[in-house]
């Protein structure tokens, strides 16, 4: 079907972002500063400042575009509706320069659209997943399956994937569980924990998989439970484990070394940070798929963030590898990882 293997194939819900930038609103907070809410007046007119629009984002096609811009050859998996938003995101993606051949389209169903309050720095999304009938394609054999946020109800098709995989023992798997896969907790997902060659996911959604109890916010390596958090994760089965922790860095196990890393000092003040996670987690898998040590792929994987956040939304700040070894060779004594 194609005359170069495709290097990483990207499995995952595509959606279009409406940023609805927020200007009379406040937030409510406990005393320790988590667990915050976005308030607005009830049954009022409330005034926005702008609104923008962006097209096929979501977690699978922020990855497939990163892993596109750094020059690997990416193509998506996703479902999308047989409308105009539709016909935008496959636009949208091809521009971008991933393969689009294993899209599907359907009838008489809409593209997912969010909408997204943009409030200073962070986000509010409100969310709702058409329910689409999802079925795997007939893939080719890539490198790398990275899988990523699926919606509700897809228990059966997870298993398709399963199958998949289980058919094609060579190819390495990146799992980055989005919500739904968070919420349904380990053992309906355990084949894809004991098959990831790398486990990425965020503070929270690493202590809502394998604890009740809720992470505890603090700088970069003063949570006296990161080692034992890894290690939880770890004894899932994957081989590799991060975790990310927004603007206070991240943490990496290689089933023998714990690693803390920041992240890289922002150029200047940023604008808002949606989709660094999957900047930061797709850009250490293509740094793997580059041929890059998993100690090179923690320098590369902050790098993104940094830049996306830089832009609204999840896509338009990501870079070329040109220009992460650009801000590399420029990049402070202090960035680097660090054993804990």
């Amino acid at each position: 079907m194609f005359s170069k293997q495709i290097e990483i194939i990207s499995i995952g819900d595509i959606t279009t972002d409406a940023f609805i930038r927020l200007k009379d609103a406040h937030l409510s907070c406990k005393i320790n500063k988590d667990d915050c809410e976005i308030c607005l007046p009830f049954g009022a007119k409330v005034p926005f400042e702008s609104v923008k629009v962006v097209k096929a984002v979501g977690n699978a096609a922020n990855a497939a575009v990163a892993a596109a811009r750094l020059g690997l050859r990416t193509a998506l998996v996703s479902n999308l509706g047989k409308d105009e938003s539709g016909k935008e995101c496959l636009a949208e993606l091809e521009r971008n320069k991933v393969i689009t051949t294993f899209l599907a389209e359907h009838h008489n169903r809409a593209t997912n659209y969010h909408f997204v309050l943009w409030y200073g720095t962070d986000r509010t999304i409100l969310v709702n997943h058409i329910p689409y009938d999802y079925k795997l394609p007939r893939l080719p054999e890539p490198k790398w399956i990275y899988l990523t946020s699926i919606a509700p109800n897809t228990l059966d098709y997870h298993d398709q994937i399963a199958t998949y995989l289980k058919d094609h023992p060579k190819v390495k798997l990146a799992f980055q569980p989005g919500t739904y896969q968070i919420q349904l907790g380990r053992k309906p997902l355990e084949y894809f924990y004991t098959r990831a060659d790398v486990l990425i996911l965020n503070l929270e959604e690493a202590h809502k998989l394998i604890t009740s109890a809720k992470p505890t916010k603090t700088a970069l390596g003063n949570d006296r439970t990161i080692k034992q958090t890894l290690r939880s994760l770890a004894a899932l089965g994957p081989k590799l484990v991060a975790i990310t922790n927004g603007p206070r860095g991240a943490y990496f196990y290689d089933g023998e070394h714990y690693y803390e890393m920041p992240i890289y000092p922002d150029s200047r003040p940023p604008i808002e940070r949606t989709g660094c996670g999957d900047a930061w987690a797709s850009t250490f898998v293509s740094a793997l798929v580059m041929g890059k040590t998993p100690l090179e792929a923690l320098l590369w994987a902050p790098v993104n963030p940094m830049s996306v956040a830089q832009f609204v939304g999840a896509q338009e700040g990501l870079l070329e590898a040109k220009d992460i070894e650009w801000w590399l060779k420029r990049a402070p004594e202090s960035y680097r990882p660090r054993e804990i």
